[in-house]
């Protein structure tokens, strides 16, 4: 099946999630979160009512069915019925009112062979509400410039999904097990502000 397709094509098959389990209803709502309900889903966070209230809400087309566990990840999905995450929603930044996820823009500037790491956030900004900005961790001896990375890009991505600041570090904050935590990258940045966005 894969064989025939383009390589943009065969990408994108290969990019989606799978096919829901036995006794699983996966949906991408008006909202563009997907959510699932069914009898392998969880029915709530321990001794957390109001993490629990926050993701699980009722079935307002079947009252009667299980209610819908809201996963807090974008997805698509496709004319086959698969799902392909998109980024997670509270990561999505946006800018001037445009919706941008930080996984494509991460993709993007990942895409240059000196770039070690990186992670894609929003920041405050007065004008646009969140500024599109990256953290990078170069290779050893690059001596790449936030210019240059701005630049590359630009060459992958329309201009209102382009980093408009970067930022050159030397690590980026991760957990034990190697996953990267943006909400302490964002921390600085929006210490005594209230998140407008998002």
């Amino acid at each position: 099946e894969l064989d025939d397709l383009s390589p943009t094509e065969r990408a994108k098959k290969l990019g989606r999630a799978g096919a829901p389990a036995v006794g699983i209803e996966v949906r991408v709502n008006d909202n563009g979160e997907v959510i699932a309900r069914g009898n392998h889903i969880m029915q709530g966070y321990w001794e957390q009512p109001d993490a629990t209230a926050d993701a699980i809400h009722p079935a307002s087309d079947d009252p009667a069915g299980p209610d819908w566990f809201h996963t807090g990840d974008g997805g698509i999905k496709d004319d086959e019925s698969y799902i392909t995450i998109s980024d997670r929603k509270k990561d999505v930044i946006i800018s001037g009112g445009e919706n941008v996820s930080s996984i494509e823009v991460e993709d993007a500037i990942f895409s240059h062979p000196e770039v070690s790491e990186v992670a894609v956030i929003g920041i405050p900004d007065e004008k646009w509400g969140e500024l599109v900005t990256a953290l990078v961790v170069l290779t050893p001896g690059s001596e790449l410039t936030e210019a240059d990375i701005i630049a590359h890009t630009k060459t992958k991505l329309a201009g209102y999904k382009c980093p408009k600041k970067v930022e050159i570090r030397s690590e980026l904050a991760r957990t034990a097990t190697g996953k990267l935590q943006k909400f302490k990258l964002r921390e600085p940045y929006w210490a005594g502000r209230a998140r407008k966005v998002n």
